[in-house]
C-alpha cells in the first residue's frame, strides 16, 4: 500500500482510550493501513475506561502493532514513509516529550520522525484544566509542526449521546488527513426559511 494510504496511530495514558478504538475503527473502514503504538499508560487506561476492549481486541483493530519499548520498528526512521500520525489520546507527558525533541519511547519517536520528516502530526491532547506548563508545550509542539486537536465539545451538530461527541472528534482528525468519512455532521449554515430567509 502506497503513502497515501498509510498512518500511525499512537495512543497514550490520558483518557478517553475511546477516542483512539474510533480512530482505528474509522481508519479501517476508510481502507487506511495503521501501525499501532499503545504506551504502557494507555494500556492501564484502556483496562480502567473500557474493560470490555481487551488489548488484544484494540490491537486487532490495526494492521501492525509495534511494542512502545521497541525503537527498531519501521516507524523509528524516516525512511519508513507514512502519510503521517495521529496521537489520541495524547497525554501531556507525551506532549512533553513531543514538544522536547525527547524520544523515550516508540511513541515520541514516531512523532518526532514525522515532524523532521515534515509530515503531519495531529495530537489530541485530553487534560483539563491546563496550566502554563501545558500551555507552552502545546505551544512548542505546534511551533515544531503538530496541529493540536483538543476534543472539545460542539453543540451546532446536535450530539445525542457521547459516541456523537467522540465521533465528531474523531471525524476533525481524519479531515485533517484529508481522509474521507461519514462521522461529522457538518456544518452548512443554519436553516432556512421557505421563502429563503433566515
Amino acid at each position: 500500500m502506497g503513502t497515501v494510504g498509510r498512518l500511525i496511530v499512537g495512543v497514550t495514558g490520558a483518557s478517553a482510550p475511546i477516542l483512539a478504538i474510533r480512530t482505528l475503527q474509522a481508519l479501517r473502514a476508510a481502507g487506511i493501513e495503521t501501525h499501532l503504538v499503545i504506551s504502557r499508560g494507555a494500556r492501564r487506561t484502556l483496562a480502567l475506561e473500557e474493560p470490555s476492549w481487551g488489548l488484544a481486541d484494540v490491537e486487532a483493530l490495526a494492521d501492525f502493532v509495534h511494542r512502545p519499548e521497541d525503537m527498531a520498528a519501521p516507524i523509528a526512521s524516516g525512511s519508513f514513509r507514512v502519510r503521517g500520525m495521529v496521537v489520541v489520546p495524547c497525554s501531556m507527558n507525551t506532549l512533553s516529550h513531543i514538544a522536547h525533541s525527547a524520544t523515550p519511547d516508540l511513541v515520541a519517536r514516531a512523532a518526532d520522525v514525522t515532524l523532521k520528516e515534515r509530515r503531519r502530526l495531529v495530537l489530541v491532547p485530553r487534560e483539563s484544566p491546563l496550566h502554563l506548563g501545558h500551555l507552552r508545550n502545546l505551544l512548542a509542539a505546534t511551533e515544531l509542526g503538530a496541529i493540536a486537536v483538543p476534543p472539545v465539545i460542539g453543540t451546532y451538530y446536535k450530539p445525542q449521546t457521547v459516541l456523537d461527541v467522540v465521533d465528531h472528534v474523531v471525524g476533525r482528525v481524519l479531515d485533517l488527513f484529508d481522509i474521507e468519512h461519514d462521522l461529522v455532521n457538518r456544518w452548512n449554515g443554519p436553516p432556512q426559511s421557505p421563502g429563503g430567509g433566515i
